[in-house]
């Protein structure tokens, strides 16, 4: 550059350089580096033309040769490599730089060789992205392909055109020779070049200084050459150079992480005796070097606070610690007494990166020495701390961190340790680790036995002081003020242990990716079991778990708490897949069945805990249940037990999916009798009764006076009960099996479930529906215990809400009693009497008292009122959720049973939910419950592929039915309902017509079978044609003759589609409306509706033959008169009954002409050409289109619209200038939309003088024009002359060279001459300059371009000057 810049000022252009400068100060720092190398790469051709040396020749021969330069004489493909290496996309940089690598390797020139190197050394300090990466990495390539280029002279290269000493270039020098040192130790050749080494060492040790551009890459990119350089190359070339670097290595993080990647990596040069020379001591981590270390390590997590991850020099420092056997010591004296001191975040979390990253490298006693230290405490102070949604939560880090240790830890020992340690971190008993924390799926077998081995102990034994126990900082500031008032007792954190431990266990099984076998997933299901509802009276050798001892005695809560659980995991249990292959003496599951929820021997997990509770029973000497089974309740217990032998017998049998399901049913409410036996022993006694007579085929059914229900509605009013409890296991097994009992279902059972969907019945509270127990109670015992210290305050605000009054009315009886208080105290004026005597201090006392005991009264009563409330709030909660849980039945019903005739009974009572559902507003879960009933009724009933067909004997009562609901329907408010009762019309309106009984063969696809069907299909079918057909026809004439009606043309054309025999009866009552309609819309509901119906190929075959060309005709005729009579389509309205008419008439046309019909079409076209020459189509385009079209059926050919040429219209020019300008706006023939008009124009008589001007810019324009498209003398590159470049070697030609003139930039709607100061021309007018200056072109021309703008106000500058030159500003 400084060659081409002195040769350039020989030439006398040291004007326009100084000139470009300024621009350049304008520029983008991208823009620059850009116009930079394309000004080099013109300098470089300009120097080739002149035949001038120039730094771009890179060599004295070249610069003394007269030949034109060989570099030059190459494609521009080669120069465009350059600016494929700075591109954004990374794909295109490595192109780029592999076909420059290869470029130089296949073809070796000396002179490519050294532009490459000046390219890319000069492009490591350039500024747009991914420039100087792409730079770099293209060198190094370059560098390693290339072994002959010397990496010292490169190295010159880069310091010299990337001087440090200059400060205005700082920034962009000392990323250059960052950059030039680090493609130098990528290429792989540094290592061998001892000079070059010391040289780039030494380079970034002077560019370690600039902080504010580079920050710590120097130090990082010397840690990384370290780590790759040899012993022997440590100790002979670097040593020396970087030993100023060792010694103040406690100075910085880097050149601490220097000197321990050293020790690492060179322990036999770096001893003992050395590094007491360099730091004072023989090791790293001493008691006197602790302090500094510190401040370090806190250096060094501030710099890394944004980035959110460890330093690279603390693991460092783990390791060397761990090899000088100091490790004890830092992790005390530096981690706990430094990191945590100051309780700063960046410390915290850098402590807690280095506990986990930390794990793989310690052994199984330094693990407990880190598990059981500060750290740990600090890290669940911190879990509980940031549960709030702003915080910041590291839990997620460090449940990878443990994962990934565990997932690559050989060591059960070590993983035991690590685990435990976690689930010993606790709170007032509690540990901070989720119960479902899955890490443990990393664990060995032997580690995860021996981890549940430990939780079962734990349970059993609670030993509290073996955790690591913590408090909270409000904890502790909580406990210093109130004293105890706030402490945790023993036995409540006991409490909260065990609850997290049981549950602990029930994960472990649910997690689908631990491994386990049956034994041991029995194992915990049994220990579940057996502590949620037995206790031990003297162990015994055939219950294990009588053997284990309890110490802490199992109170109420919390053998509630493991019953909650164990039933969570019987779920579990249900669902859970094979485990293990089953033998093969053993029948399995159900063929095409999926094997969960069973054993390996093919029965289900819950008959096997039923066996292991009937052990536990039959053991009373050993254990003993908590709660004593009465004579019933065991009576109940023993005939389940028999029933269940006798369901397992028959399992061979036929019918064994509803053996399966009752079986479980049973297991299920007899594992139930444990936790709710007053409840379940009659449910238990019913349900076997009513599996024996669903099972016994021989049994009677019951005289018809009986009043005794029948074992399905027995089963079905269990079923409802067993729904309301809070299990999602029973009611999975409830809903398998309703299921099996839907073919025994009758009328009075299925009216127990319609009874539960009654709106009017939600009052009546016949079913009692429970909430699941302990959820709430759970919730806050999760909770942290941060909350306890607020609980009061919680309480105390709610109270004083309550003094507020309820909704904010005014009780009268309040006020009454109130009034009554301070009249008795003589506080309150009476008769309109004034008294001014006052109260002295016993009366003032009493009547204190006596106000403080009414308001206490006011409030209890309105705390009363408020629970009231809330309770009737969750009891509708609740009703609904087991509404929705009902809906389920329902629709298995539906699903299994479509064509059983109870079907009927479901139409009513599912509207009638919907009607009241969307009469009313909602919340959300209504909502739910308002959209799974619509769902229900609409695809699963209404549109089900199989309906009832035997309902000959209930024909009158189906058309009454049906006559209600169409009447219904129309006496609706709303149409989203009455689409509702519409759609019920219509399947009782298929199920009366009925079918053929089943056609013998599938349709083919004319789908012929399918339209004769219909039309016979009366015959065979209960239909009242004519009364269902009397019925739709008022109800389609309300639609076509009231203004408000709930019926929507997309009913009936359900109606059409589907039912085509009451489609055929309707025509005679559509047809009449397309003229006679009350309003337009009520006519184009009629054209559409008619349209619709013809288009039906069923109707079409229906009316073979005359009474097809007679409704042909009519409906012509009456469209006709239709359109014949319309006005100006002035409104949506009347466009809508245009729009629909015009769309029938083009059908019927079509028909016509397909079929030919002999139906004259003179009156359409007539109506077609007087409507074509009138208004009445209105401005848009659709109408018109659609006359058009039925005109060529008709065949009248549109015409085709000539587009009038600008220039045709010679007037044109006049009606602009009539009109006034607005002030500030250029004239017309100024812009650029008409500029070519005003050039093509001729001039008119009369102009103003302006014109006579304009004419003669314009033949100045042209001359500058024609000289600008003429070449200049002289050879140009590759040979050819200037501006005749082959087209696929140059890039497209700059717009002062095309004939077109170049685009301008629109001001206010005008067109301008583009401005110098904006971001896209700046560039190009650069260019232009420095290329007239070349070619000897005006200098005027650049100068008055590049000119800025000034206020619109001003008169003189540029603008004048424009306004002299002509619109171009002067040329190009």
């Amino acid at each position: 550059m400084a060659g081409t810049r002195s040769s350039r000022s020989t030439r006398g252009t040291r004007g326009t350089r100084g000139s470009r400068a300024v621009v350049e100060a304008e520029l983008e720092p991208a823009e620059v580096a850009e116009e930079t190398t394309e000004e080099e790469e013109e300098e470089e051709a300009a120097a080739a033309r002149a035949g001038e040396p120039g730094e771009a020749a890179g060599t004295e021969e070249r610069a003394a040769s007269s030949a034109p330069a060989p570099l030059l004489q190459q494609s521009r493909e080669f120069l465009d490599l350059f600016w494929g290496i700075a591109k954004p996309d990374q794909d295109a940089r490595l192109a780029a730089t592999a076909a420059l690598v290869t470029r130089l390797r296949e073809r070796p020139q000396e002179a490519e060789l050294q532009y490459a190197l000046k390219r890319l050394i000069e492009g490591l300090g350039a500024t747009r992205e991914a420039a100087r990466p792409g730079f770099s990495l293209a060198l190094s390539q370059v560098l390693q392909g290339l072994e002959d280029v010397p990496l010292q002279r490169v190295l010159e290269q880069i310091k010299e055109k990337h001087d440090l000493q200059k400060k205005k270039l700082l920034r962009s020098a000392a990323f250059g020779n960052f950059f030039g040192v680090l493609a130098l130790f990528q290429s792989g050749r540094l290592v061998k070049d001892p000079k070059a080494l010391v040289a780039s060492v030494q380079l970034l040790q002077s560019l370690a200084q600039h902080r504010n551009h580079l920050q710590d890459l120097p130090r990082r990119t010397l840690v990384d050459i370290l780590s790759e350089i040899p012993e022997p190359v440590f100790e002979e070339v670097l040593l020396g150079v970087l030993q100023a670097d060792l010694a103040a290595a406690f100075s910085t993080p880097e050149q601490l992480q220097l000197l321990l990647v050293g020790l690492q990596k060179f322990p036999g040069v770096l001893q003992p005796k050395k590094l007491k020379k360099l730091l004072g001591s023989a090791t790293v981590v001493t008691k006197e070097t602790v302090p500094r270390l510190v401040e370090v390590l806190q250096a060094a997590a501030k710099s890394v606070k944004k980035e959110k991850v460890l330093p690279p020099v603390g693991l460092d420092l783990v390791r060397v610690a761990l090899q000088e056997g100091a490790f004890e010591l830092f992790w005390k004296g530096v981690v706990e007494k430094g990191l945590l001191e100051e309780h700063s975040g960046p410390g915290s979390y850098t402590a807690f990166r280095l506990l986990g990253s930390a794990l793989p490298l310690l052994s199984l006693e330094q693990l407990q020495v880190v598990l059981r230290g500060e750290v740990m405490r600090r890290y669940g102070d911190h879990v509980l701390s940031a549960q709030l949604p702003s915080r910041f939560k590291f839990a997620p880090e460090m449940e990878k961190y443990v994962g990934s240790f565990l997932e690559g830890c050989p060591d059960p020992e070590k993983q035991l340790a690590v685990l435990v340690a976690f689930s010993s971190l606790t709170n007032q008993g509690y540990p901070v680790v989720p119960s479902l924390w899955p890490v443990v799926r990393h664990l060995q077998p032997e580690a995860l036995e021996r981890y549940c081995r430990w939780l079962r102990d734990m349970f059993l034994r609670p030993d509290l002081g073996r955790c690591l126990e913590f408090s909270t900082s409000r904890q502790k500031k909580t406990a210093a003020e109130d004293g105890s008032r706030h402490a945790a007792t023993p036995e409540k954190s006991v409490f909260r242990f065990r609850k997290w431990l049981i549950q602990r266990l029930s994960s472990i099984v649910e997690n689908a990716q631990v491994a386990k076998d049956e034994a041991f997933v029995m194992g915990i299901a049994r220990f579940c079991f057996f502590h949620s509802f037995f206790e031990t009276k003297k162990p015994s050798k055939d219950i294990p778990e009588s053997e284990q001892q309890v110490l802490v005695p199992l109170d109420s809560e919390t053998r509630e708490t493991a019953g909650n659980t164990f039933f969570s995991l019987l779920q579990t249990l249900n669902s859970l897949p094979l485990l293990g292959e089953a033998p093969k003496t053993v029948p399995g599951p159900p063929r095409g069945k999926a094997s969960h929820g069973v054993t390996a021997d093919g029965r289900l997990w819950a008959q096997h805990l039923v066996q292991y509770a009937a052990l536990l029973l039959s053991h009373g000497k050993h254990v003993r249940p908590v709660r004593p089974f009465a004579a019933e309740e065991k009576a109940a217990w023993e005939r389940m037990l028999q029933s269940v032998d006798r369901l397992q017998q028959r399992a061979k049998d036929a019918r064994l999916a509803e053996t399966t399901a009752f079986q479980q049913l049973l297991l299920l409410v007899g594992l139930h009798l444990f936790k709710a036996p007053g409840e379940c022993v009659d449910v238990l006694n019913d349900l076997q009764n009513c599996i024996e007579k669903a099972l016994d085929k021989k049994v009677k059914k019951a005289p018809a006076g009986a009043e005794e229900p029948q074992w399905v509605e027995v089963m079905v009013e269990i079923l409802l009960s067993l729904l309301a409890q809070p299990s999602r296991l029973l009611r999975q097994v409830c809903r398998s099996v309703f299921a099996r009992v839907c073919p025994h279902l009758n009328r009075r059972a299925l009216q127990l479930i319609l009874d539960v969907l009654d709106p009017d019945q939600e009052e009546d509270g016949a079913v009692v529906v429970t909430e699941e127990p302990g959820r709430k109670k759970g919730a806050a015992t999760e909770d942290s215990s941060e909350e306890s210290g607020s609980e009061e305050d919680s309480e105390g605000s709610e109270e004083d809400s309550l003094d507020e009054g309820s909704d904010g009315e005014v009780d009268s009886g309040f006020r009454q009693r109130l009034m009554s208080v301070l009249q008795a105290g003589k506080a309150l004026d009476t008769e309109g009497q004034s008294s001014e005597e006052e109260l002295d201090d016993d009366a003032m006392l009493a009547l204190d008292a006596r106000l403080a005991s009414l308001f206490a009264e006011q409030k209890l009563r309105a705390q009363a009122r408020r629970r009231e409330k809330d309770q009737a709030r969750k009891e509708k909660s609740l009703r609904c959720d087991f509404k929705i849980k009902v809906l389920d039945l329902v629709e298995g019903f539906l699903t299994k049973q479509p064509e059983n005739p109870l079907v009927l009974e479901l139409v009513e009572p599912l509207l009638a939910v919907i009607e009241r559902s969307m009469s009313r507003d909602s919340a959300k879960q209504e909502q739910d419950f308002l959209r799974k009933t619509a769902d229900i009724f609409t695809n699963q009933l209404c549109r089900a592929r199989q309906y009832c067909r035997s309902v000959a004997d209930r024909a009158e009562e189906l058309h009454v039915a049906l006559e209600r609901l169409v009447e219904r329907a129309g006496r609706q408010a709303d149409s989203a309902v009455a689409l509702y009762h519409f759609s019920a019309s219509l399947y009782l309106l298929r199920v009366l017509k009925g079918n053929a009984p089943k056609p013998p063969a599938p349709l083919s696809p004319k789908k012929q079978r399918k339209v004769g069907a219909p039309m016979q299909a009366q015959g065979s079918s209960c239909l009242d044609l004519a009364r269902v057909t009397r019925l739709y026809a008022e109800a389609l004439t309300g639609f076509l003759s009231k203004r408000n009606s709930p019926f929507t043309a997309a009913m009936f054309v359900d109606l059409f589609t589907r039912h085509p025999v009451i489609c055929q009866q309707l025509m005679p009552v559509v047809l009449p409306f397309v003229t006679t309609g009350a309003r337009p819309y009520h006519q184009a509901q009629a054209c559409l509706l008619l349209l619709k119906a013809l288009q039906m190929r069923e109707l079409k075959q229906a009316l073979e033959g005359p009474a097809w060309q007679e409704l042909i005709g009519d409906s012509l005729r009456q469209t006709t008169e239709s359109l014949r009579a319309v006005g100006k389509a002035v409104n949506k309205s009347a466009h809508l009954k245009m729009f629909k008419a015009l769309e029938l008439l083009v059908f019927l046309i079509k028909t016509v002409k397909e079929e030919e019909l002999p139906t004259s079409l003179e009156a359409p076209l007539a109506m077609l050409q007087t409507l074509r020459q009138s208004d009445h189509l209105g401005t848009t385009g659709r109408l018109s289109d659609l006359t058009w079209q039925a005109l060529k059926l008709l065949g009248v050919p549109r015409p085709k619209e000539e587009k009038v040429k600008v220039a045709e219209n010679k007037g044109a020019p006049e009606e602009p200038r009539s009109r006034k300008r607005k002030k500030g706006f250029l004239p017309d023939t100024k812009k650029r939309s008409k500029r070519r008009l005003g050039e093509l124009a001729a001039p008119a008589d009369g102009e103003d003088p302006g014109d006579a001007a304009q004419g003669a810019k314009r033949k100045r324009k042209r001359k500058k024009r024609a000289k600008q498209q003429q070449p200049p003398p002289g050879p140009g590159v590759n040979g050819t002359k200037q501006g005749s470049r082959p087209p696929s070697e140059t890039p497209p030609p700059r717009a002062s060279q095309t004939k077109d003139p170049e685009p301008k930039a629109v001001v206010n709607g005008d067109a301008q001459s583009p401005m110098p100061g904006s971001a896209g021309p700046k560039r190009k007018l650069r260019g232009e300059k420095r290329k007239n200056g070349l070619e000897a072109a005006p200098a005027a021309t650049p100068l008055q371009k590049k000119a800025r703008l000034p206020p619109p106000g001003t008169p003189s500058g540029p603008k004048a000057r424009r306004k002299k030159l002509g619109p171009e500003g002067g040329g190009k």
